[in-house]
């Protein structure tokens, strides 16, 4: 009993730290549970879904396979091989048999490492081509949702999806699920080695495996939590950075750098105290392993010393140096990859946890869909008509109700009235950016909801009060959908709408280059490029936001001059403040607490005397206090 004394001690310790470690992370635990912690998807769900991504490139991971099977012979040979030179060496007269281990030994390695390095240029590039696959995915899936979706998602969330989750995710593939196989493979043949050549020094090594199993097991539990928590402390950084740097000049303006540092610091604190947890959880497990290891090497060196010493073997076999040696080696072999595993893991966590927040995202059902019977047109006239239409942003809080009109081909009609009485969400609801409650619209006699999305809105020109410029250049945020359009066509479209003026005067005309939303450029100018770029794809219906809003006197006159041309090429639908813009549309359409209160062209509304005469009115008793 003596003799395993000091392998009783030694658990014994072990038992003592695993209890504290227990404890440490059950205490962790409730504190996390206090926290309000949201129920997330199993690990079977993730990796189902995972799966399928790699599905199409699984011929690469079956070659991947067996490459790797050769590796691991190298993990399982080395040992032994050293084992068998250490007995030679004993020998005076082996020099032969020990040039041919050492040969042996030598080709095994290179065999080694040309596999690694196959292993990993397959997993690379097939990992690379899984990571696209999941960002076009993501990123389609976003551009399908609705309007109202978009709103409730902050942009800096929507990025993180895209950019920075679907790496985490390909590393799982050309990294981590590779290695874990390897590792699981390694272990189950170290140990199977082990027990070939000496079954009562692999027990004791197995004394230790409990404990591995068991730190393990806690370890994995309490990573994924970790790597949520600092998940969701970068989306909340990265949302808020997103936010306030895009209006970093109304925080100048109102002089609150210090209270938005202040909100930034306090947000970098959290995603600070997330990642010291996370290094803390891996912080404990590898060294609890690395001292499981340390352990076993301590038994085996005690045991096999004293028995190689005393000439004696335990349960009957015998214990000789290089028996020792290829348990040493065998030992490091088995307790290494345990170790990896803890990288392993960690990483693996990341990944589940990114895995979750992209799956979120397109577990997002489409409220604004085709439906099955959804047809495509090919021209449309431009015909539209309102039954009976129901709308709300928020259920029973009504915006539109009982809204009906009906608007010709190549009419221009204009809809006036106070600030949210409707108008802007008339024209949001023929585009289909959202969905009505109640009655019926009706674009060329055809339900819009029967009609395909893309087609429905190809056959639709907008220009809004906030014109949105991409970063490139003129050309191209002229051009947007447009392909096989020559600069001939573009420059021509800019005349049509006064745009060339400005555009001539440019150092490097189209080629000009746009900042960041067209900060580089005036109101009015970035409004006669919307004009351009609207014309160019020669749109069947015209929707005009405020389009005039906002923009000086001259180029209001430009716009002005526009509008007469743009009149001729199709239905036009007009929301202005500036009464005077829409004074000679075919129909005004006025509206007043979501419903409409009269309509009419501009002279038979101002003999009414009714609400559009109030408005004009006062209108124009404000320009001409104005003016004077």
């Amino acid at each position: 009993m003596r003799e395993y004394t000091p392998i009783l001690i030694v658990a014994a310790i072990i038992g003592v730290f695993a209890v504290a470690f227990l404890i440490v992370f059950l205490r962790e635990k409730d504190k996390k549970e206090s926290m309000g912690f949201e129920r997330h998807m199993a690990d079977r769900e993730i990796i189902r879904r995972l799966l399928r991504y790699a599905k199409p490139y699984r011929k690469s991971f079956v070659l991947v396979f067996f490459v790797m099977l050769l590796s691991i012979g190298y993990d399982l040979a080395s040992p032994l091989l050293v084992g068998r030179i250490e007995e030679t060496v004993k020998d005076t007269f082996a020099l032969g048999t020990l040039f041919s281990y050492v040969a042996v030994y030598a080709g095994i390695l290179i065999v080694s490492l040309v596999c690694t390095y196959a292993q990993a240029m397959i997993l690379q590039k097939t990992g690379q081509k899984i990571l696209s696959a999941i960002r076009m995915d993501t990123f389609t899936h976003i551009e399908s949702l609705s309007h109202e979706q978009l709103n409730n998602i902050p942009v800096g969330k929507l990025v993180t999806r895209v950019s920075n989750d679907p790496n985490a995710i390909s590393y799982m593939f050309t990294n981590i699920l590779v290695t874990l196989v390897k590792n699981i493979m390694v272990i189950f043949g170290v140990l199977g080695a082990m027990l070939s050549l000496n079954y009562a020094l692999t027990l004791m090594v197995l004394c230790f495996v409990p404990f591995v199993i068991l730190f393990t097991v806690i370890f994995r539990k309490f990573s994924r939590k970790v790597h949520r928590r600092v998940n969701d402390a970068t989306t909340d950084i990265n949302t808020y950075l997103s936010e306030n740097l895009s209006g970093i000049k109304i925080t100048q303006i109102f002089n609150r750098e210090d209270k938005k540092m202040a909100d930034f610091l306090e947000k970098s604190e959290k995603l600070k105290r997330a990642k010291q947890a996370r290094m803390l959880v891996f912080g404990i497990f590898r060294p609890m392993v690395y001292m499981l290891y340390i352990s076993s090497v301590m038994c085996l060196l005690y045991m096999g010393g004293r028995a190689s010493i005393e000439g004696r073997g335990y349960l009957g076999q015998a214990l000789t140096s290089g028996v020792i040696v290829t348990f040493y080696m065998f030992i490091s072999k088995f307790f290494n990859p345990i170790q990896t595993l803890a990288e392993q893991f960690d990483m693996l966590q990341r990944s589940f946890a990114s895995a979750e927040k992209i799956f979120t995202i397109l577990d997002i059902v489409p409220e604004v869909v085709d439906t099955p019977d959804a047809v495509e047109l090919d021209e449309i006239r431009g015909e539209i008509e309102f039954k009976d239409v129901w709308f709300g942003y928020k259920p029973d809080e009504w915006v539109l109700k009982g809204v009906s009109f009906h608007i010709m081909s190549k009419q221009t009609v204009a809809f006036v009235g106070a600030t949210g009485s409707g108008k802007t969400t008339i024209l949001s609801l023929i585009c289909r950016n959202y969905d009505i409650q109640k009655g019926q619209i009706l674009i060329d006699g055809i339900d819009i909801k029967r009609i395909r999305i893309s087609c429905l809105r190809r056959h639709f020109g907008q220009m809004l009060q906030d014109v949105f410029l991409f970063s490139g250049d003129i050309r191209g945020n002229i051009l947007l959908r447009s392909e096989g359009v020559s600069d001939a066509e573009v420059m021509e479209a800019c005349r049509y709408v006064n745009a060339d003026k400005f555009i001539n005067r440019l150092e490097k005309g189209l080629d000009e280059p746009v900042r960041e939303r067209g900060n580089n450029f005036s109101a009015g100018q970035r409004q006669l490029l919307s004009f351009a770029r609207t014309i160019i794809h020669k749109p069947s219906v015209i929707i005009l936001d405020e389009a005039t809003a906002n923009i000086d006197t001259e180029t209001e006159l430009l716009i002005q001059d526009s509008l007469e041309k743009i009149r001729n090429i199709g239905t036009m639908l007009i929301v202005a403040h500036r009464l005077s813009t829409i004074q000679h549309a075919d129909n005004i359409i006025v509206l007043s607490g979501g419903q409409i209160m009269e309509q009419g062209d501009h002279q038979s509304l101002l003999h009414r005397h009714g609400m559009y005469y109030q408005l004009y009115t006062l209108q124009f008793s404000k320009e001409q206090l104005l003016g004077a």
